[in-house]
């Protein structure tokens, strides 16, 4: 496949048949999909990306915890400590998603205790185009420590799934007396955060999911599902955010799996995985969108039983995975700039357009 034509052909491409052939034949053996997202640029004539730039995909992780008691999050046997995995694993992560050219930004990367908000604050100074906690899971009773087990995936929301939900949020967040989640300051002020928190949690909600999916796949581990609950570290942030609990650390046996390195590199890779999945599935289905506006078009997602997200209502063709796929047309002048995607790159917006 000469991906240089594919680059500057006339744009008049169906876009789904460039997916069917960067996805199942691929450019370089080994290289991961991110690294060539140019089904997109087939949309595009080469004429518009004259004196564009391009910028890394920009991930944030945040290893859950760190410093000295209380803050250093759940114990498990063999002075197996939440800090010291979440961090081992967030490191690993980190290796693997720099080889495949993502700049990454670890919110502390050393046995540090590191407050919630400046956590968020480190994750939007860095313009992130995602957010990923790292934790590990616990339970208090000896019955519930010896049968609890698996791996679940949290997105914001001020209404958590459940009453489990609703206490790890607490727990997460400091404890009972942890500082509230932030309020609205006006009318005016409230519907824009309103807005913003509808996109976020959408696109929060897909992230989870495919995190979920593929730590489920990827790790061997059983699944606790998707949930929802009022994590303060997720609410300071401002691009699509999730929160993993990677398996149960007082779980006898799973807790022995968190702290075997095998096991952490499997883990790594399959969110590794997850974020390639999300970056593909909307991160770069926004090229394909029109306007100052990028829209999504969200996968159905089921939570618990009940469907929280539909696929838009536009024309839609089969994405490469079954899913749905927006269609489209040759950018326009004024609209979102798009440039040549190499190794886990993005667009780089027009002045005015958001991102």
């Amino acid at each position: 496949c000469d991906h240089a034509r594919l680059f500057h052909d006339t744009g008049q491409r169906d876009h789904r048949n460039i997916a069917e052939t960067l996805g199942t034949r691929g450019i370089l053996p080994g290289v991961r999909r991110l690294a060539y997202f140019t089904l997109l640029l087939a949309l595009i004539p080469a004429s518009a990306f004259a004196g564009v730039q391009s910028r890394s995909l920009t991930v944030v992780l945040d290893p859950g915890h760190g410093g000295a008691f209380p803050h250093d999050g759940a114990h498990g046997r063999g002075g197996l400590v939440e800090k010291d995995v979440a961090l081992a694993v967030a490191r690993k992560l980190k290796t693997i998603l720099e080889r495949s050219g993502a700049s990454v930004v670890l919110t502390r990367e050393a046995d540090v205790d590191m407050p919630l908000a400046q956590r968020a604050q480190i994750a939007n100074e860095a313009s992130g185009d995602l957010f990923l906690s790292i934790h590990c899971n616990s339970m208090e009773s000896s019955r519930d420590r010896l049968v609890t087990r698996g791996v679940e995936t949290y997105f914001l929301s001020p209404d958590p799934t459940d009453a489990e939900a609703r206490m790890l949020a607490e727990l997460e967040n400091g404890g009972p007396s942890a500082m509230p989640m932030p309020k609205k300051t006006d009318a005016v002020a409230g519907i824009l955060a309103d807005l913003a928190l509808t996109q976020a949690r959408n696109d929060s909600a897909v992230l989870a999911q495919i995190v979920q999916r593929n730590i489920v796949r990827g790790a061997g581990s059983p699944n606790r599902g998707v949930r929802q609950a009022p994590f303060l570290v997720l609410s300071g942030t401002k691009m699509p955010s999730a929160l993993v609990e990677i398996g149960f650390i007082s779980h006898p046996s799973e807790g022995l799996l968190l702290a075997n390195e095998q096991h952490q590199d499997r883990i790594a890779q399959a969110l590794a995985t997850a974020v390639e999945d999300f970056a593909e599935q909307v991160l770069a289905r926004r090229l394909l969108a029109h306007g100052d506006r990028p829209t999504v078009v969200l996968p159905e997602l089921t939570l618990d039983g009940k469907t929280t997200a539909k696929p838009a209502a536009d024309k839609q063709a089969p994405g490469r995975r079954g899913r749905s796929a927006q269609t489209t047309r040759p950018a326009s002048a004024g609209t979102t700039t798009s440039v040549i995607l190499g190794a886990l790159t993005l667009p780089v917006a027009a002045a005015g357009s958001a991102r």
